[in-house]
């Protein structure tokens, strides 16, 4: 019986790795994540030019309001920064804060998940009642507050997602381990005398990677959602060029009344197909774990 339940975690994560091969959905959402990721990863090739830089013409004047051209596709601020190269190492600010919200989210959210919905009782009951406390939390407000008190920083942004998004995650993933601990591989492996630690991560975690992978992928769009929405409201990092860094800054500076729709229109596409991107793995991971979609 032990090897049943052996075999069933290969068969979870080859699903898991090929899904992108087999829906259209997943592959375009991920397509989009490695091309942003291989833009962060080059971006000191892509874009030399420092972000913050302040630039001069050849006559000693500031480069301020540029329009495109070939030495600066996208123009220049009005403090005569060059707007690409803003956008192009803002992927890095993007992909740090998504991705490291995105595994303290669905790390925390997995673990109480598995830990409420197999232990049940009043271990269920307390981490539920927790769940629901950080659920009603208005988000935004909670994550500007507390950014307001920890200070102005990534990580501080990170922690405040974190903090927000767990449950969702915690919830769902009970709900499908009340299930899956009543299957008889478990109950084959309490009969041959595992632990219930052990049962619960060899034979209860792996059927519900999945649902941490879906997770994973909408907390990466809605952490960047949340840095930007700081940052345009000023309480972002100074001191890092983001994508929320650059709408506040085109916003403050009445970029859209001159025109210079290269400064903000980019960084808003870049926000959006982040977003979509993940809701898009979320979409093609469905069928992996609720194989009634199938063909529908």
């Amino acid at each position: 019986m032990a090897g049943v339940a052996e075999t069933a975690t290969p068969t979870v994560l080859q699903r898991i790795a090929s899904m992108p091969l087999r829906d259209p959905f997943a592959f375009v959402g991920l397509s989009i994540y490695v091309i942003f990721a291989l833009i962060a990863l080059l971006a000191d090739v892509l874009a030399p030019m420092p972000p913050l830089e302040i630039l001069f013409t050849s006559t000693g004047k500031l480069a301020a309001n540029l329009p495109p051209s070939l030495d600066y596709p996208f123009g220049t601020t009005n403090l005569g920064r060059d707007i690409y190269a803003q956008l192009i190492h803002g992927t890095r600010s993007a992909l740090a804060v998504g991705l490291s919200a995105a595994i303290v989210v669905s790390s925390v959210g997995t673990v109480v998940g598995l830990v409420a919905g197999y232990f049940g009782g009043r271990i269920d009951s307390l981490l539920m009642r927790i769940a629901d406390m950080a659920l009603s939390l208005p988000f935004l407000p909670f994550v500007i507050v507390l950014t307001g008190f920890l200070g102005a920083s990534t990580s501080n942004i990170v922690l405040a997602v974190a903090l927000l998004l767990w449950p969702n995650s915690a919830r769902v993933i009970r709900s499908q381990v009340l299930t899956v601990r009543e299957r008889t591989y478990v109950e084959a492996a309490r009969v041959t005398g595992a632990s219930s630690w052990r049962i619960l991560f060899v034979h209860v975690a792996p059927n519900i990677l999945p649902l941490s992978f879906v997770y994973a992928a909408i907390a990466i769009g809605w952490a960047i959602i949340t840095e930007a929405s700081v940052s345009f409201l000023g309480f972002g990092d100074s001191e890092s060029v983001s994508w929320g860094y650059m709408l506040q800054d085109a916003f403050s500076s009445q970029a859209l009344s001159r025109g210079q729709y290269a400064w903000f229109v980019p960084p808003g596409i870049c926000i959006i197909l982040i977003v979509v991107a993940g809701f898009f793995i979320s979409r093609g991971y469905e069928e992996v774990f609720m194989p009634r979609l199938r063909g529908r």
